[in-house]
């Protein structure tokens, strides 16, 4: 369900410019990165499951303990079928930065990394030059045209997709206590998802969204039904 509370010309703009960059094929010299977190809360089991067997699936008590919460950053490249997916404690801007960093690495060829994300306070030049200070920090940062969502525009970013499938595939139902745990996991699940290159299929561009929020292109003039 798609939630817009205000089509002005903020969010028009926001849109297209994240639809356009949806709609270049696919350039390894210009990445195009969709980013965002999820957050996790860690569960125990208070008594072991019991195992599936012949004509039984395996059951869980439904009693747990409640071991605190953690943060998974999911990035996706859609149309290259690449995952990089990352637990950490917390949704920290020292954590984002990090991530960043490692994003950067990931992609030692590419002249530009499109990096879409929403407006976090954290996802931003002041992350990075509070954890490496002004000179790495902005060297870091350089690597990123950022492409920012607009308010309630969730859905344009396709790691929105990605925390989906995340979340159905990893942990699913199975209940996960403590990071170390949820680090292995992740990382089980990244590598399946890169060695499986599954890719984003995004289907909705600018003149769709023209249609759909009945807009004019490069003008101010529009009516939402």
């Amino acid at each position: 369900m798609w939630c817009v509370a205000e089509l002005d010309d903020e969010y028009i703009a926001k849109m297209e410019d994240v639809l356009q960059l949806y709609e270049k094929p696919y350039n390894r010299q210009e990445s195009v990165v969709c980013l965002d977190e999820k957050p996790v809360t860690l569960h125990a089991d208070v008594r072991p499951p019991s195992p599936a067997a012949p004509g039984r699936e395996a059951r869980w008590d439904n009693e747990y303990e409640r071991r605190g919460t953690a943060n998974v950053f999911c990035a996706v490249e859609p149309k290259a079928g690449r995952h990089l997916t990352f637990a950490t404690p917390d949704r920290s801007g020292c954590e984002f930065a990090q991530v960043a960093f490692r994003l950067a690495m990931a992609y030692p060829e590419a002249r530009t990394i499109h990096l879409v994300m929403d407006n976090l306070n954290i996802h931003g030049l002041k992350s990075l030059i509070d954890l490496y200070g002004p000179e790495v920090g902005d060297d870091i940062w350089s690597c990123f045209p950022p492409h920012y969502t607009p308010a309630h525009g969730s859905w344009l970013n396709q790691a929105e997709i990605e925390i989906g499938i995340l979340s159905r595939q990893c942990p699913g139902r199975r209940r996960i206590p403590d990071l170390t745990l949820l680090k292995r996991e992740i990382r089980a699940w990244n590598r399946r998802m890169n060695r499986n290159r599954v890719r984003i299929n995004w289907t909705f561009g600018r003149n769709d969204a023209r249609r759909k929020f009945g807009y004019e292109r490069n003008s101010s003039r529009r009516s939402v039904n």
